[in-house]
């Protein structure tokens, strides 16, 4: 077990550069966390550290209630302020490996307005299987942001949810796959905003988003993928 908890340490504390490469934090804002396989744990960001001092031993275990795990490393540290939502969504959606939480411009832009993204673009089709959903306004701090997750998300194909008035958070069945779903999640927002300020969006018929859907997540990449990581 402690040779997984120091994989995921590894994993979640590398991706969080990822955030910052692709320009969807600012300051301390966002996290990402990761489930340890086999265990009831998970791994997130200490609260309010800049994102240069994240390193693998200051990364924070947890247990699916929300709890540092005492006596672990990092655990002198306070969590990340959604640490009870991330925990919400592994405890009630067992398939989740990661979640990522950002407040990029795009996205938030949509959620500010509480509208879901439509789905207008292929790449949106084949990531996202549709529009990506708005969930409902939320207190910070509780897991009442993880019950909106996964009461948006649950049975739908997005992996992105846009919390109304806050931000995207987006799920994977890894940590890698969460973060990728943040960085399309705010591609397709940037994308579908221009395209509103040239005219109106041509909307692609449920048919062939299904086709998209199916192509990218079976065929597209190499057979050794992990489809959700291409």
């Amino acid at each position: 077990m402690d040779q997984a908890i120091r994989a995921v340490r590894e994993d979640v504390a590398r991706l969080h550069a990822e955030l910052v490469r692709y320009g969807l934090v600012i300051w301390t804002g966002g996290n990402v966390s990761g489930r340890v396989p086999g265990t009831d744990l998970f791994v997130i960001k200490p609260s309010g550290v800049s994102y240069d001092d994240l390193a693998p031993e200051n990364m924070i275990l947890c247990d699916l209630d929300g709890n540092v795990i005492p006596g672990s490393e990092g655990s002198e540290r306070s969590p990340s302020s959604d640490t009870a939502a991330h925990a919400y969504v592994y405890r009630n959606m067992p398939e989740v490996g990661g979640v990522v939480h950002t407040h990029s411009t795009y996205a938030c832009a949509w959620a500010a307005r509480g509208e879901e993204i439509p789905c207008v673009i292929t790449g949106m089709a084949d990531e996202f299987g549709g529009p990506i959903p708005v969930g409902p306004l939320a207190i910070i701090g509780d897991d009442s942001i993880g019950q909106g997750i996964v009461e948006t998300l649950r049975g739908h194909r997005s992996r992105a949810v846009l919390m109304q008035n806050h931000g995207p958070f987006t799920i994977g069945v890894t940590a890698k796959d969460a973060v990728k779903a943040a960085v399309m999640c705010e591609d397709v927002a940037r994308t579908v905003h221009v395209a509103r300020q040239l005219g109106e969006p041509i909307p692609i018929p449920q048919a062939m988003v299904d086709r998209y859907f199916d192509r990218y997540q079976n065929v597209y990449g190499q057979p050794s993928d992990d489809r959700r990581e291409k």
